[in-house]
């Protein structure tokens, strides 16, 4: 059997000496918690869409292989292949998601799914990712090369994901994006100038979203004022924090699946905290906690800006995303459909995570001079 030394110069020997071990590892915990708790919350959706009980169970096994592939594989990249990967990535999500306004079929009011055979994809979850690698890589070159308009290409294709997501209409993942991308813009040292417009057309969308597309108009609403309209949802989730209290139910005894229409997706996390207890909340929350810091720390040794903007650009997009599914759950925002990263069931999210996450390995590795020793009591470093 092959050794892993340090002396064995294979790419596999290279890629286990250079990688965030301990970011792998809190990636791993994830993946399995997403599995356990797929078999506890999916199998009671299953028989009431009258499907055979493990039916959401063997087809989220069938997506873990695939994408095992992905995260590995993308890890095992260079910077420049990342970047590459980054721009196909793009052109082709981006092709896709024109493609569900032409011919994908209408969901809940939205078209943002592509049919492949029996699975449905979602191409906006691959966008996500790609553009921030892009957005990153222009305001890092319009640094390095004054006079390169980095800043103008990133904001042009700003412009294009959140029209199309805007159409279709999904607007957690058009709000998500913006977060990430003011978050990236802000690190860059974006001017008052850009500050002052990208804060005043934010709070135009914003408005014009609530008076143009009902369902988030109602989602304000309920959240605002829960007797005015259906909350039936989030009182249900709130119903399983208390009857699971510190230490849960149990396994198999929740009973907030067997009624909740999305208990194994967007509210996945209720179904854990009800069976496990406020205990497994807290270990899920500090897995997604640890690997977000971990990050940080490390984007702050780096020499390179492109890997710091781009490695907290998709840990800022990992990390938001596992903070805005959580706070639906304990109804500190108004509801959104997003899922919980690893965690929740669906192949197109659990691709997409993989996908992010091989990319932020594969950029914060060890190489060479490319990063800076940190004073002393800075951060983890392994």
């Amino acid at each position: 059997m092959m050794r892993l030394s340090r002396t064995n110069r294979t790419a596999l020997a290279e890629w286990w000496w250079t990688v965030d071990r301990l970011t792998l590892l809190a990636i791993g915990l994830l993946i399995s918690l997403g599995m356990v708790l797929t078999l506890a919350a999916s199998p009671a959706v299953a028989m009431r869409l009258h499907y055979p009980p493990f039916h959401f169970v063997y087809k989220q096994l069938l997506f873990l292989l695939p994408s095992l592939m992905i995260l590995v594989g993308v890890s095992l990249l260079t910077v420049k292949q990342i970047r590459r990967l980054a721009v196909f990535v793009f052109a082709g999500a981006f092709f896709a998601m024109i493609l569900t306004l032409l011919v994908g079929p209408e969901m809940n009011g939205a078209h943002r799914w592509i049919l492949i055979g029996p699975f449905a994809l979602q191409p906006s979850e691959f966008i996500k990712p790609a553009f921030i690698v892009i957005a990153a890589w222009m305001f890092a070159e319009a640094h390095r090369l004054p006079g390169f308009p980095g800043t103008a290409v990133a904001v042009a294709l700003y412009v294009m994901v959140i029209s199309v997501l805007a159409l279709q209409p999904d607007f957690g993942q058009l709000m998500l994006i913006t977060m990430v991308f003011g978050a990236i813009f802000f690190m860059a040292g974006l001017s008052w100038v850009w500050i002052g417009s990208l804060g005043t057309a934010a709070l135009a969308g914003l408005m014009a979203a609530y008076m143009l597309m009902p369902h988030v108009a109602s989602r304000i609403d309920r959240f605002v004022n829960p007797a005015g309209g259906d909350t039936y949802q989030i009182d249900t989730a709130l119903d399983a924090f208390h009857a699971g209290g510190i230490f849960g139910r149990g396994p198999g005894e929740g009973e907030v699946k067997q009624i909740l229409p999305d208990a194994h997706t967007d509210f996945i996390f209720a179904v854990a905290a009800e069976e496990y207890g406020v205990l497994a909340g807290l270990l899920i929350i500090g897995l997604f906690a640890f690997i977000v810091m971990r990050t940080l720390s490390r984007a702050m040794e780096e020499q390179d800006l492109f890997i710091q903007y781009s490695s907290c650009g998709l840990v800022a997009l990992f990390g938001l995303q596992a903070l805005i599914n959580m706070a639906v759950n304990v109804n500190l925002i108004p509801a959104k459909g997003m899922t919980l990263p690893f965690i929740s069931y669906g192949g197109s999210s659990l691709f997409a995570v993989s996908l992010t996450m091989g990319m932020l390995l594969a950029l914060t590795r060890r190489r060479a001079g490319s990063h800076v020793p940190m004073p002393s009591g800075w951060g983890v470093v392994a």
